[in-house]
């Protein structure tokens, strides 16, 4: 049986991630990305309207064609976790493959909310929810297995593909926290025996692999938020936190430090409504009883005159817009377009790093000038990343000793410093250790 790495998209960017690996006849897929820089780019794009091959064009999500020419029965598609660069292109994608759908039960949901809003294709794949520790038998030759792990969204796992040749490790997206806020660390023990059955290959992220050391913890992040929140509890300005709305180990804290504080946390938004709600539908999370959440553009906006009403000091807002998106609620706010008015001190937190590409980066200079004209004061990077850095990578490849690591989830910058890292271990560049580009196959010796 030969086996081989087919490299559809996230291989030179960040964004629309997308593998698959055939083994023999048998192949299986990981993930289904969008590339959200791309769909902002184009400011009338709809998606739920859009066709797929429109949206391959603006490279948005990954250009599969290729697999058109890829020999084979596609047993699966894995996805890793919930964000939507994992999983957002799967409405476009996923009916193409006569396949199940298979993730962990909080993603499986939000991939089941992504298909039902889907207005181009009727996307009928089985959807299967696999815990993490448990066990998928795709073939007489394949099985997959969960493993634990921890990134800035809960229900992240480590998909392995067990083959008569070896284990193939996904690890797109993960970081090595042993205290995270929600759920158990990575399964060390697991990984370290899975090292010692034999690994085949690794295909891992290289996103920040030129960070020196380990990235904190999420417990770093919870002590920095609450510093701040707890520190004006008796403040009469407005107190206002922007975060990412997948995070739900950060939302959590918020809405925690705010009711400590005797403020009413207040979820604003559509994204913020559909992560935690389902979330605490689905009891992996419990936010404080005096927590409320307002999704559609109207209730936010009448909630926001409630507030005003009976006093900014009563509430602590949590909303999305920290990398200035246009449309998002932060945005609104540093425009006064909302009902919620900033005076002289109050208080913006982002708690969240701006995701290094040029647009964002001049969006939320735009929004921060704003809120400074506007009075407000504010507090920045009270954030630890969800990706692993470099000593990270290290003990992850001891612990898996991999015959062959491909970088990927990065652009060429990051996928080349993980080669020359993996170079410093011992492995050969496209020997045993593989660069590849979107629409590259490489067959595994």
């Amino acid at each position: 049986m030969d086996i081989e790495v087919i490299a559809v998209g996230g291989y030179d960017e960040v964004g629309r991630n997308m593998t698959a690996v055939r083994c023999g006849k048998e192949i299986v897929i990981f993930d289904m990305g969008l590339r959200l820089d791309q769909v902002m780019i184009h400011e009338d794009a709809e998606i739920e309207n859009m066709h797929s091959l429109d949206l391959i064009k603006i490279k948005a999500i990954p250009d599969d064609t290729m697999m058109n020419s890829v020999e084979g029965t596609v047993k699966a598609i894995v996805c890793s976790h919930g964000h939507l660069d994992h999983i957002g292109a799967i409405p476009k994608l996923a009916h193409r493959y006569n396949a199940p759908i298979i993730s962990t039960p909080y993603t499986t949901e939000l991939i089941r909310q992504q298909i039902s809003g889907e207005q181009k294709f009727g996307v009928n794949n089985k959807l299967f929810a696999l815990r993490a520790g448990q066990r998928y038998t795709l073939s007489q030759n394949l099985v997959l297995e969960f493993v634990r792990s921890q990134h800035s969204i809960i229900e992240t796992v480590f998909p392995v593909l067990h083959t008569p040749h070896g284990a193939i490790v996904y690890a797109c997206d993960f970081k090595l926290d042993r205290s995270p806020v929600i759920g158990e660390p990575p399964d060390f023990a697991r990984l370290r025996q899975i090292g010692k059955e034999g690994v085949l290959a690794v295909i891992v992220e290289s996103t920040y692999i030129n960070r020196p050391g380990r990235c904190p913890s999420e417990r770093i992040a919870r002590d920095l938020v609450r510093d701040v929140i707890t520190s004006y509890e008796d403040d009469k300005n407005a107190l206002l936190v922007s975060t990412f709305s997948s995070h739900i180990s950060r939302v959590k804290t918020i809405a925690e430090c705010a009711h400590e504080i005797g403020r009413k946390p207040v979820l604003l938004g559509r994204s913020m409504e559909k992560y935690s709600v389902t979330a605490e539908q689905m009891k992996l999370v419990s936010f404080p009883e005096t927590t409320s959440v307002f999704g559609n553009r109207r209730t936010v906006d009448r909630t926001m005159r409630r507030m005003m009403k009976a006093g900014k000091d009563k509430f602590l807002p949590i909303v999305t817009g920290h990398q200035g998106e246009p449309g998002s609620i932060l945005t609104r706010v540093a425009l006064g377009d909302t009902p919620y008015q900033l005076t002289k001190g109050d208080k913006i937190v982002f708690s969240a790093n701006v995701i290094p590409n040029p647009m964002n980066f001049g969006q939320r200079y735009m929004v921060e000038q704003h809120l400074k004209l506007a009075g407000a004061r504010l507090f920045e990077d009270l954030h630890v990343s969800g990706h692993a850095y470099r000593e990270d990578h290290y003990e992850f490849i001891q612990l898996l000793n991999p015959q062959h690591i491909i970088p990927a989830h990065g652009d060429l910058k990051m996928t080349a410093a993980y080669t020359d890292f993996a170079g410093d271990l011992g492995y050969m560049a496209q020997s045993t250790v593989h660069m590849m580009k979107n629409g590259q196959r490489l067959k595994l010796n």
